[in-house]
């Protein structure tokens, strides 16, 4: 399951003689890289020499606002980026069908849990079958406002992966799963269950070496009857609010608790968005050749 929040890149993509360059400001400005190792510029050409495409160069502007590391999705909207601006490069006649674009771009990514949510906006369900990635989205309920509590450092995804035991009892998994129907009912239908819906036994208690603080604060805002949660694979924290005096609540007792870390948060009331990825084309630069 994914949902889309109201916090995205900007990824400005024009075709040029030759070269490949990237400039980027905001997250990530000075720490990635800005010749052809971008990740978006990497992605894009790999997708249309896939696709039987060249293009001879490429001038890359990105503006994030997506943390790094922070399980928010950065990666999911750089692939989700790369593949909807590859594909609109291309003559109309050659472009792929959203199904086409999820799978492409879940590949990638590895999973679609992200990808899904960033390219379609709201909420999405997702799942692989023979070989090919699918997704279904549902609209949330207009009372469900997420509240992200975003600490300093990062945290390795494949860190925070390696730390999940290779098994777990029959009574945990059912567990959960019974918690992920509900969820979704919470989430669709009757926000005021989504405190048992976000009831969690395989992942978080599991990360708390790789997260203490974000454990921690998941725990204390949960003991105040918030449906307090680790975003992916954090150590971002966030609470799914039953309106928005309850989000207020949320963000004021998160502060409350993180007064004293040792880093520095950031603690911002982030709505639902139901938009999703938008494209522009504007005809300038250099065709590409097929």
């Amino acid at each position: 399951m994914g949902l889309a929040l109201d916090l995205r890149d900007d990824v400005e993509v024009t075709a040029v003689d030759e070269g490949f360059s990237a400039v980027v400001q905001g997250e990530g400005a000075g720490v990635v890289p800005t010749d052809a190792s971008h990740l978006v510029i990497a992605t894009l050409r790999g997708y249309l020499l896939e696709r039987g495409w060249e293009v001879p160069g490429l001038a890359l502007v990105a503006t994030n606002r997506i943390p790094h590391g922070r399980g928010l999705g950065s990666s999911a909207a750089a692939h989700a980026s790369a593949i909807l601006l590859a594909d609109a490069l291309l003559p109309e006649d050659e472009r792929a069908s959203e199904a086409d674009l999820l799978n492409a771009a879940s590949h990638l990514e590895g999973h679609p849990d992200n990808v899904a949510p960033a390219l379609t906006g709201g909420l999405t369900v997702s799942w692989e079958e023979d070989g090919r990635y699918r997704s279904s989205a549902m609209r949330p309920h207009p009372a469900v406002v997420p509240v992200v509590a975003i600490p300093a450092q990062p945290l390795s995804t494949e860190t925070a992966r390696g730390l999940l035991p290779a098994q777990v009892p029959h009574h945990v998994a059912a567990a959960n799963a019974g918690r992920v129907g509900l969820l979704v009912h919470a989430l669709t239908q009757e926000p005021s269950l989504l405190l048992a819906g976000t009831r969690d036994w395989l992942h978080q208690d599991q990360r708390e070496s790789a997260m203490p603080e974000s454990v921690g604060l998941v725990r204390d805002l949960r003991r105040q009857g918030l449906a307090a949660v680790v975003s992916g694979a954090g150590p971002t924290v966030m609470v799914l609010a039953d309106g928005m005096d309850q989000a207020e609540t949320a963000r004021l007792a998160m502060q409350a608790s993180l007064d004293r870390s040792a880093q520095p948060w950031r603690v911002s009331i982030l709505p639902v968005d139901a938009a999703g990825a938008r494209v522009e084309t504007h005809r300038s630069g250099q065709p590409i050749s097929g």
